[in-house]
Formats: C-alpha cells, sequence, structure tokens
C-alpha cells in the first residue's frame, strides 16, 4: 500500500474532510502506539507501512510505557484537540487501516503486547 492509498483509506474511514487532516490524525494515532509498543515492535510495524507513515510510529523515541486503551484514547484527545468519544472513531479509522496494511503476524505480534480493549479498534473486536 503506498502513502497516498492508506491516507485515501483512513480519509473515508474517518470522514475527514481532505488528507491534511487524515494524515494529522493519522501521525497523532500511529505517535501514541509507538510510544505504547515495546521491543523492535515499533520498528517492525513501521517497516511494514509505508515510509511516511511509517516513521509516524517511531517519531516519539523507543522508551515504551503501558497503558491502557481509555490512557490511549486520552492521549490521541490530547494531540487533536478532540474527545475520547470522537477519538475513539480516529483511532478506529487508521488502526483498521493499519490491520489492512500489514501482515497477520505484524498484527498478531502487535495485538499480543496490548490489552485486549485495543482489539476492537483495529476492527478485530472477536480478540477481545
Amino acid at each position: 500500500m503506498k502513502e497516498h492509498e492508506f491516507l485515501a483509506k483512513v480519509k473515508e474511514r474517518g470522514e475527514y474532510a481532505d488528507q491534511n487532516e487524515a494524515r494529522a490524525v493519522t501521525a497523532s494515532v500511529l505517535g501514541v502506539l509507538g510510544e505504547r509498543l515495546a521491543g523492535n515492535e515499533p520498528r517492525d510495524l513501521a517497516a511494514q507501512l509505508p515510509a511516511g507513515i511509517g516513521k509516524m510510529v517511531t517519531a516519539n523515541g523507543d522508551a515504551p510505557e503501558s497503558f491502557g486503551v481509555e490512557e490511549f484514547l486520552r492521549r490521541i484527545a490530547d494531540a487533536v484537540g478532540g474527545s475520547t468519544e470522537t477519538v475513539t472513531w480516529d483511532a478506529s479509522a487508521v488502526l483498521c487501516t493499519v490491520a489492512e496494511a500489514v501482515t497477520g503476524g505484524q498484527l498478531n505480534q502487535i495485538l499480543s503486547q496490548l490489552q485486549p480493549g485495543y482489539a476492537s479498534l483495529f476492527g478485530k473486536p472477536e480478540l477481545a
């Protein structure tokens, strides 16, 4: 998947006005996800995403933190200036696109590090 295709899917899923809005939301969601993932997972995930998108995952460094879904959504809300209700939509638009863009093995690696509540954000509620 190319960067413009990834952003087009996020734009469509999130019903954003344009690709700039989709890019800003994507950067916020993937930046917080990168803060949450440990070990090589941020780099492994970034390697399977389009280059410009992958950089968003590793932008915040390599110091992983453990936090739940509520904190994940709060951090995104702070970044985009939204509420935790609206950013659930934002997170899902981005993370469902991530789930389509990466291999099943990579997605399993990501989900294995996260608490079950994250699975529905990736469009995988059966794993929750």
